[in-house]
């Protein structure tokens, strides 16, 4: 199932280009159901700078991604080669082309409408052609790579191709409908219903269309309308946990059968599913009712995203009059890397202890949820531990790096910055550092923010100077030429405003220094692994394995280097508000 999800998955990607210009009755939305679990789609038209932006960052991507598909089908080749086939197939189409180019090679139009939607579980993604014909020939070229013919079917006037995975009871389907591809992942017995459904000849009581949720949503909460995507979690939860959806069916079915295969265990047996496993569901699902996501800017040099987690009331009261006193945390970033991180642990302990309670006076009876009420047992006597000072008295954490030197990956980066500690008692974290680090004990440090030194021979193990500072509600730690001058002015910062958990900066500089750090480090681990296994017989699969893990990751950090060469500068917030939890981020590009 992964190795198809990452398929539909880069199909999907083609909603973030596509756009619409008018509404009609024939557009993809008017075929989603209004009850929909889940839904992305784009509701407006893409200028050519902003569609030309978004196709670079694909392109660098790309290769990345071609080479996942591939690993995911040697990964998948011993337990269902026919589907390891087809997913190769389907990589070797995206083999050395652009986004444009497999896009016009399939007939799909950028600038039409497109939607990712479940019927139930099931996903269905349908696209606008530009060119029925050319989507034809792409499915045509799939079938020569693949090695053979997919099978045809068809229900009513709609000819369609199918692709049937026994090892996971499910059947990818595709068909050109009018002027629109559609792609869905049904059950291999899918019912005439449910495949008139997908196919479109049969449509919801009430669309989406109809209902205009997505519209609102996006009015509400300040998305743009180039795509717009909501996953409801009080359909979603219960439709997985109940057993009763048609691809949660099949796909369960066929595991208990390869189980039953290995241990004798009766399918039958391996498929009761209790009633109240729903229930359980229908309450967590409660807890965090829906997610959803937006561009809120986008055009050739931005693209911020929100995400909304919605959440119960209780949860939010909890946090969104919150203000967390981390200097820093109330203001905007400025280092080259910087990062607030809100940690309020007497408020964290009250929250989870009340829900650790809750668990333990209402159980869940789910079986599969076992783990979960172990987990809230084992919590409220954590919680309890977290009392204790000095951790008990922690307000957050912030990191502010001013320069990073990955070197060359055979030893440890060098960097300069500082560290501040948020807490109640910031003397008393001293005093327990003290005790733990005995040459810390002839420091005096005052709560005046003035920097005091760090002994030489501490100095000596960090390999430059270092100072400490203590403010009303924090303790600091700045490391490298200079960073004392900081110190006052970062623990003046201002703290969090109401319900803030989170701010980061990262500039484009820092961003590639990190990446190449991964890169080197990856490479020297994989130098070292072939050095190991220099005496393994040639051809050997675990030395082959190896290298081609190697390649995988040489190539993915490849990509993550193109696209790093576009970025100036990232940055996030995440805040909590009466709502639930809203996360944030801007992306400005070169």
């Amino acid at each position: 199932m992964r190795p198809m999800k990452r398929a539909l998955a880069l199909g999907v990607a083609g909603i973030l280009l596509a756009a619409c210009s008018h509404k009609d009755k024939d557009a993809p939305l008017a075929f989603v159901p209004a009850d929909t679990p889940y839904v992305a789609a784009n509701l407006d038209v893409l200028d050519d700078d902003t569609r030309a932006a978004l196709f670079a960052q694909a392109n660098a991507q790309l290769p990345a991604q071609v080479a996942q598909m591939k690993a995911a089908a040697d990964e998948l080749k011993a337990k269902d080669p026919d589907t390891a086939n087809l997913l190769r197939a389907f990589a070797g189409e995206f083999d050395g082309k652009t986004v444009e180019q497999f896009a016009q090679n399939a007939g799909l139009d950028v600038k039409g409408h497109s939607a990712f939607y479940g019927l139930g579980l099931a996903p269905v993604a349908r696209f606008q052609l530009s060119d029925p014909a050319a989507f034809d020939a792409f499915v045509g070229r799939l079938e020569t790579a693949y090695g053979k013919p997919l099978d045809t079917a068809r229900l009513g006037d709609v000819s369609y191709r199918r692709h049937v995975s026994t090892a996971t009871g499910t059947e990818v389907v595709l068909a050109v409908v009018g002027k629109q591809a559609v792609a869905a992942l049904l059950p291999a017995d899918a019912s005439d219903a449910l495949l008139r459904q997908a196919l479109g000849l049969d449509r919801p009581a009430r669309s989406l269309q109809d209902d205009g949720r997505l519209q609102k949503l996006a009015e509400a909460k300040g998305y743009g309308k180039q795509a717009v995507g909501l996953v409801d979690l009080s359909r979603l939860l219960p439709l997985i946990a109940g057993g009763k959806d048609p691809l949660f069916l099949a796909m369960f079915k066929a595991h208990a059968q390869a189980e039953s295969a290995k241990t004798g265990e009766p399918v039958a047996n391996q498929m009761q599913i209790p009633a109240t496993c729903a229930t359980d569901a229908a309450r967590i699902a409660a807890r965090v009712p829906t997610l959803s996501f937006g561009y809120t800017r986008l055009d050739a040099t931005h693209q911020d995203m929100r995400l909304d987690v919605a959440m119960a009331s209780d949860i939010t009261q909890a946090f969104a009059g919150l203000k967390v006193a981390l200097p820093g945390l109330g203001t905007d970033a400025t280092a080259p890397f910087d990062m607030s991180l809100a940690l309020p642990v007497t408020e964290l302990r009250t929250f989870w202890s009340a829900q650790a309670d809750a668990v333990a006076a209402k159980p869940f009876s789910c079986p599969a949820l076992a783990d979960l009420n172990d987990g809230f047992a084992k919590l409220g006597p954590a919680m309890q531990k977290a009392a204790i000072p000095p951790f008990g008295d922690l307000l957050g954490l912030r990191i502010a790096l001013d320069s990073f030197d990955a070197g060359t990956g055979q030893g440890m980066p060098s960097f300069t910055g500082r560290i501040v500690l948020g807490t109640n008692n910031p003397a008393g974290l001293l005093a327990m550092g003290q005790m733990m680090t005995p040459a810390l004990a002839q420091l005096k440090v005052t709560a005046d923010g003035k920097p005091v030194a760090l002994p030489p021979d501490l100095a000596r193990m960090i390999g430059q100077p270092a100072w400490v500072a203590m403010g009303e509600k924090a303790l600091a730690l700045a490391i490298g030429p200079g960073e004392d001058a900081r110190l006052a002015d970062t623990l003046k910062e201002p703290g969090g405003d109401a319900g803030r958990m989170m701010r980061l900066h990262l500039d484009g500089a820092m961003y590639r220094s990190w990446i190449k750090l991964m890169m080197d480090k990856a490479d020297s681990l994989a130098a070292m692994s072939a050095a190991m296994g220099h005496g393994d017989a040639p051809g050997s699969t675990p030395a082959a394995a190896g290298k081609e893990a190697a390649t995988r990751t040489h190539a993915q950090f490849q990509a993550m280097q193109a696209q790093a060469a576009r970025i100036e500068a990232v940055g996030s917030e995440a805040h909590v508000d009466a709502n639930g939890l809203v996360i944030t981020s801007q992306t400005k590009l070169k």
